[in-house]
């Protein structure tokens, strides 16, 4: 008997029949979970691409050497697919078309040519996403590549091996999450690297302030940075930028973002929303009841808004794969209970960036401003462990609360050690619809290797708790300003050593142990105060309002400040 190929379509079984288009996370997430809840169903699943199971979020780190087995990045393959699951995996097969009423997909072997109807029961279409746009290159240009697929790390480390022991240099096109990671592990493989953004700054999804870390965590290793600029064009001199400059680079990765990869759902008719995905429901079915869609191709639900968003990462499409399983498994009576409904998409991330960790959930404030929101923002800068304890770390946060609700928004961490578990936490309230203020009242590990008695989470929820309450009032870095031109006064309580290290220009130092003697002494009208991070500014606020003055604190000090008036000199006007 002839041993089955990865071509050879296997179905081994006689109940309901499922075609998934997509592997890796979705799709796969989809087609494992079916089996698992039904062992007679049918499963076919079509991969246009050469490898239906890879840890795409690990290929930059297979660039950087830090991975250093290719193999490890192929999680399954069709072969041990069929062997654990019985699943039918056909690779190099693109889906051409969509039949709704006669329920087949018309699709195409790529190696043979050959087409093939396949019918359906139940469809889930895990097609992914796509760069929303495409460099060219005339002949004689460096060699282009995105970072998306096994494919695309194989024509890297090629050139990678071309460039040897001489002394590279890449373009990386976009400063998001994959522009900085293509970064990294190129900076790691000894290239110089040239990092072309649209934006007004790397990574733009964070506020300002908070950028300030990535910024100089890219200066520091010697990364090209250059903002609102594009590449024009590519061709054997190189790199053709906006600004006007050319670059010869022996490789470009092309970073600059996806959009849903929608062509196959719309063709056949189904909704596409207004965020540019798949229109479905809270159990990934689009509006043909037969016909699911699931991870970067479908849209998810905004948590913050309500409204339809995208959210391309891979622990949601998992989830969402696992999510359309359940259901057609309960429809087709392999599960006694209902499945939930998704829950709203918080759109929790997290990036490593040389020695920085940076996380981020729900909305910036930007975007709050933007969307004319109203908010109130908290930045606080704690250790990740208790200071006394060696190695402490500080960190950076930033949380938006609604200022009626008192519900988290967002939430932005920027820092080393601890940033990760922060966020988890915090996202986690978010999720529950906890008031920041209860941050405050969570009972979370403690030892002094680990976190402060008051860990960095509870400092939040006792600032939310002292802005809700009235008991504190607080100016933020970019308001500042503006209220000093407004006759307000700047009261710097810091020590002198600290003032003469780098203040405020206008400010007065008055250290808070001196404020309530000194406090004659400051003019009259309105006071802002500040020290290094917060703490001190909030301490000397209560003491004048309880004199009498009206004082508003600084929110997160002289280091938020210094941090954002940074970023914004940097930025083109």
């Amino acid at each position: 008997m002839t041993a089955p190929t990865d071509r050879t379509p296997h179905a081994p079984t006689t109940g309901p029949r499922i075609v998934i288009v997509g592997g890796v996370a979705a799709g796969m997430s989809a087609a494992t979970r079916l089996r698992r809840l039904d062992e007679t169903a049918q499963i076919v699943v079509f991969e246009r691409g050469r490898h239906v199971s890879f840890a795409n979020c690990g290929l930059p780190y297979y660039v950087g050497g830090v991975i250093t087995e290719r193999d490890a990045l192929l999680l399954q393959t069709p072969a041990s697919l069929r062997a654990r699951f019985a699943l039918d995996v056909r690779v190099e097969h693109e889906v051409l078309g969509i039949d709704r009423a006669a329920r087949t997909v018309t699709a195409r072997d790529a190696v043979t040519g050959a087409t093939v109807v396949e019918p359906y029961d139940h469809l889930i279409l895990a097609t992914g996403a796509a760069p929303r746009e495409r460099a060219t290159a005339s002949a004689g240009a460096p060699v282009v590549a995105t970072l998306r697929t096994v494919d695309d790390v194989d024509r890297i480390t090629a050139v990678l091996a071309e460039i040897g022991d001489r002394c590279g240099r890449a373009v990386v096109m976009g400063a998001g999450f994959i522009g900085l990671e293509a970064t990294e592990n190129l900076v790691r493989r000894g290239l110089d690297v040239i990092l072309v953004q649209h934006g007004a700054r790397p990574f733009m999804p964070l506020d300002p302030e908070m950028a300030a870390a990535v910024i100089e965590a890219l200066a520091s290793h010697g990364v090209d940075v250059r903002t609102a600029t594009t590449v024009d064009t590519l061709d054997a001199a190189g790199a053709h930028l906006s600004d006007g400059t050319v670059v010869a680079a022996d490789l470009v990765v092309d970073a600059r973002g996806v959009a849903p990869a929608t062509d196959l759902a719309r063709t056949a008719g189904l909704a596409i929303g207004t965020a540019g995905g798949v229109v479905v429901d809270g159990h990934q079915r689009t509006e043909d009841p037969r016909i699911f869609a699931v991870g970067d191709a479908a849209e998810k639900t905004d948590a913050v808004s309500g409204a339809a968003t995208l959210v391309t990462m891979a622990g949601l499409a998992n989830r969402h794969g696992r999510s359309a399983a359940d259901v057609i498994a309960w429809e087709n009576g392999r599960l006694d209970t209902a499945p939930r409904p998704a829950a709203p998409a918080l759109g929790t991330a997290i990036i490593g960036l040389f020695d920085v960790t940076v996380a981020m959930v729900g909305w910036s404030e930007q975007r709050l401003v933007a969307a004319g929101r109203a908010h109130r923002v908290i930045h606080t800068h704690p250790t990740d462990h208790a200071g006394y304890y060696p190695g402490a770390e500080r960190m950076a946060m930033k949380v938006m609360v609604d200022p009626l609700s008192g519900l988290i928004l967002g939430a932005q961490i920027v820092g080393g050690k601890g940033v990760d578990k922060r966020i988890d936490v915090i996202a986690t309230a978010m999720h529950a619809g906890l008031p920041a203020a209860e941050l405050a009242h969570l009972e979370l590990a403690y030892a002094p290797q680990y976190a402060s008695a008051k860990d960095p989470v509870n400092m939040v929820g006792y600032i939310a708790e002292n802005l809700a309450a009235g008991v504190s009032d607080t100016v933020q870095w970019h308001e500042l300003a503006a209220a000093v031109a407004g006759g307000a006064t700047l009261v710097d309580v810091r020590s002198p050593q600290e003032f003469a290290a780098g203040a405020i220009p206008g400010s007065i130092n008055i250290p808070v142990d001196a404020l309530r003697e000194g406090a004659s002494t400051l003019p009259e009208g309105e006071l802002i105060v500040h020290c290094q991070v917060g703490q001190r500014g909030h301490t000397a606020a209560r003491i004048l309002a309880q004199l009498g003055r009206r004082a508003r604190n600084l929110d997160g000090g002289y280091l938020t400040w210094k941090a954002g008036a940074a970023v914004t000199a940097l930025q083109p006007a």
